[in-house]
């Protein structure tokens, strides 16, 4: 069953997350799915940006999907790790600009994923972002700490992971885990508008800039 759909509006695609009854969670054919639509967007060429957003208002992203991965083998959790690794990786480092329009809860690995994007716009009256780690007993990987440490500063990481306390959008903007915070009917647009404006932006130039400021990450190979 497919769990996104991507379309294109202009010079922007949008990738929608539509499996929302189930918070858009994360299993291994989810991340294959991913690929494929990474596949895609690396193999066009024209000036462009993505949106990731989800067709429900409750669930941006709920993370991993916690009921598949226990009923895998005991041995699957370390390989499915380097699998979100891989996903993550390519998300950080995908050669066009990338808007998160987190429409709802982001949870966990959702909150890993949304941390991967360029920018991150929050829905302002409802919705947490939290990194809960700390209290489901998953640790992060070196890659993950990684982008977390090129994306947010240390006094905030230190508070999110070691406490694993949900954030709002106001205090998710306070502690500029996001770019900005909108109502629910503006949200969409104001990502739609930030998505187009920098897909003015010639490709090959924003892609390399992009890369440089993670060039750390470069060491990471799968």
């Amino acid at each position: 069953m497919a769990t996104m759909e991507l379309t294109k509006e202009g010079s922007v695609y949008v990738l929608t997350l539509t499996n929302g009854a189930h918070g858009n969670t994360i299993s291994e054919d989810v991340v294959n799915e991913y690929h494929d639509i990474l596949d895609e967007l690396e193999a066009s060429t024209e000036n462009a940006a993505l949106i990731l957003t989800s067709s429900d208002p409750k669930f941006w992203s709920n993370g991993v999907n916690l009921s598949w991965i226990i009923q895998q083998p005991p041995d699957y959790f370390p390989k499915f790790v380097q699998i979100l690794d891989e996903l993550f990786l390519r998300f950080t480092l995908l050669n066009m600009p990338t808007v998160g329009c987190l429409t709802g809860h982001t949870y966990a690995g959702g909150a890993l994923l949304a941390s991967t994007l360029d920018f991150r716009l929050m829905r302002k009256d409802k919705g947490f972002v939290c990194f809960p780690e700390v209290d489901i007993k998953i640790p992060f990987s070196p890659l993950m700490y990684e982008i977390l440490r090129l994306q947010f500063d240390f006094q905030s990481l230190n508070e999110l992971l070691l406490t694993g306390r949900r954030l709002g959008g106001g205090e998710a903007l306070m502690m500029k885990i996001v770019s900005a915070v909108y109502p629910q009917k503006e949200l969409f647009n104001k990502a739609m508008e930030l998505a187009a404006s920098l897909a003015e932006k010639d490709r090959k130039t924003y892609a390399h800039i992009k890369r440089g400021l993670r060039q750390y990450l470069m060491k990471f190979t799968f």
